[in-house]
């Protein structure tokens, strides 16, 4: 069996929400869930500041970093960069739809240079020994998706791509936001299953709209993988089922509150490193979704963690704010 099929289950890569911190508190939730960077640039990996851009904590992982660019000789520097800096696995972006995206020839307009990208991966492979997989669209604007889906996995899987997850829309260069283009263009989940069929040995993952375990679920019967974007980041509690239920792991599912509590020492650790506590808790915000006590939850992290010397106590104080967990027949027991 391909290694690659142990991930059954990922948190997408979210521009300016799937920071490290994002990712340290994900993995509360979840043992075994991949968790993905946000995109960088292949410029930004080869010039910048490589600790600040690609640094994490080793209980993030199993952790991949996604890239953006399509120069092979850059996309090779920067995997390797990647893989020497520990990550599980390195990603091509040929889904982001953004202006500042098409112009630096990467993202979503990929779609229309399937060659382009699997030359990338094949130079990427030549580099490292992690899985190189590649993150795409159903098509953009008005190419037919039957068509550009296929020529697509065809080029990648024949570079040795270890995985193609599929966001399954259309992007719009040509008329729709970044934004728009998450919600406006229809979702075509059987386009997906339609190219799994295609490619019976080859790992193929569900992008795009998921926002349950429940109608999510079903997909693993045909395809290999779920990844699950907005609705994992606003209402991170699912993420807490995610090892019981997708990965069949016996034990009692993640609460929330054990969540926090298990959390508090990378944050801690963090403070004590001279990070804001607002920088950290802006991601678990959404923790407490439709439980009594969550608007307070919300307001006490909001206003006070952004005040100068805010430390543990303000998330103290935050948690009281909730109702208490009511334990489990299980947990009781």
């Amino acid at each position: 069996m391909n290694k690659y099929q142990e991930h059954k289950f990922a948190v997408a890569p979210m521009m300016e929400w799937t920071d490290r911190h994002c990712r340290a508190f994900h993995r509360q939730l979840t043992s075994r869930a991949l968790l993905y960077t946000e995109m960088v640039t292949t410029g930004a990996v080869i010039h910048g500041d490589r600790d600040h851009l690609l640094g994490f904590s080793e209980l993030e992982h199993p952790v991949a970093c996604q890239l953006g660019g399509s120069d092979p000789k850059d996309m090779a520097a920067s995997a390797r960069i990647v893989a020497d800096f520990g990550y599980d696995e390195v990603n091509i972006n040929v889904g982001c739809p953004s202006d500042r995206v098409q112009s630096g020839r990467f993202g979503a307009c990929l779609m229309q240079e399937p060659e382009l990208v699997a030359t990338c991966v094949s130079a990427m492979k030549d580099v490292v020994d992690i899985p190189v997989t590649v993150k795409c669209r159903i098509g953009v604007d008005d190419q037919d998706p039957e068509e550009a889906l296929d020529r697509m996995a065809d080029a990648v899987f024949g570079a040795g791509s270890d995985a193609l997850w599929v966001h399954a829309r259309k992007a719009w260069l040509k008329g729709l936001s970044p934004k728009e283009n998450r919600d406006i263009p229809p979702l075509d989940y059987d386009r997906v299953v339609r190219l799994k069929s295609r490619f019976p040995d080859k790992f193929i993952g569900l992008n795009g709209g998921l926002q349950t375990l429940d109608t999510a679920e079903p997909y693993l019967d045909t395809l290999d993988g779920l990844m699950f974007g907005r609705t994992a980041y606003q209402m991170p509690q699912l993420l807490g089922q995610v090892d019981r239920r997708i990965y069949g792991i016996e034990a009692n599912d993640v609460s929330p509150w054990h969540a926090v509590r298990t959390h508090m020492g990378y944050l801690e650790e963090q403070l004590g490193r001279g990070v804001k506590l607002a920088h950290m808790t802006r991601h678990m915000l959404g923790l407490f979704h439709g439980r009594p006590g969550a608007r307070s939850w919300r307001r006490i992290l909001t206003v006070d963690a952004i005040k100068p010397g805010a430390g543990l106590e303000v998330v103290e104080r935050a948690l009281a704010a909730v109702s208490p967990e009511i334990p489990s027949a299980e947990a009781a027991e």
